[in-house]
């Protein structure tokens, strides 16, 4: 028994095409982007990484709420979202605001999601996605079941969730890609290993040498890729999309990364569980800076033009703010009136309460 899983464990090794200094280390694995979309990659990385420190100085000034910062994650996040379509489906969890965002919701949506207004949870017409899980892994069942429509529709799209390395010890995640298996469903599901489920460290979750593996009791794909490599990711979600829409079932991919900052703004203190050796050694594999030397080094990206994106993003969150700030606050009978079609007895008797309460 020992020597069959060591078999399997053997099998799932780190696909990465760049190394921390920018060079290409897996030629033939280099997925076919243009120069342009090499740099749209990019401007999208440094946009998202100023968006992170903005929401952590607005939540400090009372200007938003709840928020899991993002700062180490965004080649996870973006090299897997620049992979899909428009028509795709996006079901995250609450860290994965960005690809909201770049998949077309707009930016003071996604700050009054964070206030906890019922606006920020309503995708505008054509933005396939729902808004961000809160209950852990519970994304991972309701892809399945996004998925399996569009099979039954005859779709040629895909349905990606995203989970962190704690989700993977919850019951929705092997029933999800259990289904999803079962049923050929076109999914994918993204596990973002970044170490530590808030502070518990992710060899005390799991026996298991890498989560990727977990995909073979499913009977589906599995891969562990570099999450600080975009490239990486972008080509293993390119390949599982492929693969998705020819019938060929879903995948799942594990992606090796790190968050910079705390799990989230709500009282987490990193220091208490990682240290600062740890830290340093995952500062130097900062996804932006290993991309922007791969950039450079082909003479396709400068400073001046990463100061042009710093200005844009700071620009439009600036914006953005400022009518989040603005927007109708939040009645009490508006949120009652969202959560029922038919409301139950006890609501309605507070739906009449809070009328009269606001109508003063």
């Amino acid at each position: 028994m020992k020597h069959v899983l060591e078999s399997v464990e053997s099998q799932f090794e780190m696909f990465q095409i760049l190394d921390e200094n920018g060079k290409v280390v897996n030629k033939d694995a280099m997925p076919d982007l243009s120069d342009d979309n090499l740099k749209e990659l990019m401007r999208r990385m440094v946009y998202t990484r100023i968006l992170d420190q903005r929401s952590m100085a607005l939540n400090r000034q009372g200007r938003l709420g709840f928020y899991a910062p993002t700062a180490g994650q965004e080649a996870s996040q973006l090299g897997s979202h620049f992979a899909l379509e428009t028509e795709d489906f996006v079901l995250p969890g609450y860290r994965d605001v960005p690809q909201l965002i770049w998949h077309g919701l707009p930016l003071y949506q996604a700050f009054l999601f964070s206030k906890g207004h019922f606006h920020g949870n309503q995708m505008p017409e054509g933005v396939n996605a729902l808004s961000p899980q809160i209950i852990i892994g519970a994304q991972y069942t309701q892809t399945a079941g996004v998925a399996l429509g569009m099979k039954k529709r005859g779709k040629k799209s895909v349905a990606i969730t995203y989970t962190g390395d704690g989700g993977t010890s919850q019951g929705d995640f092997y029933e999800g890609i259990n289904f999803a298996g079962a049923f050929g469903a076109p999914a994918i599901f993204v596990v973002q290993n970044n170490y530590f489920a808030i502070s518990v460290p992710v060899e005390k979750q799991t026996k298991a040498k890498t989560l990727a593996q977990k995909a073979v009791a499913a009977g589906i794909e599995g891969i562990q890729v570099d999450g600080m490599d975009v490239l990486a990711v972008y080509a293993a979600t390119k390949n599982a999309r492929e693969r998705a829409i020819n019938s060929e079932g879903p995948t799942l991919i594990e992606t090796l990364t790190y968050r910079y900052g705390p799990h989230t703004t709500a009282g987490d203190d990193p220091t208490r569980y990682r240290t600062e050796e740890l830290d340093n050694e995952w500062e130097k594999k900062d996804p932006l800076v290993r991309f922007r030397k791969f950039l450079e080094g082909k003479n396709l990206w400068s400073e001046e033009e990463e100061n042009k994106v710093i200005e844009e993003a700071k620009d439009d969150i600036k914006q953005a703010i400022k009518k989040a700030d603005g927007y109708p606050k939040q009645k009490v009978t508006e949120l009652i009136s969202h959560m029922f079609e038919e409301l139950p007895m006890n609501l309605e008797e507070q739906m009449e309460e809070y009328k009269e309460k606001e109508s003063k």
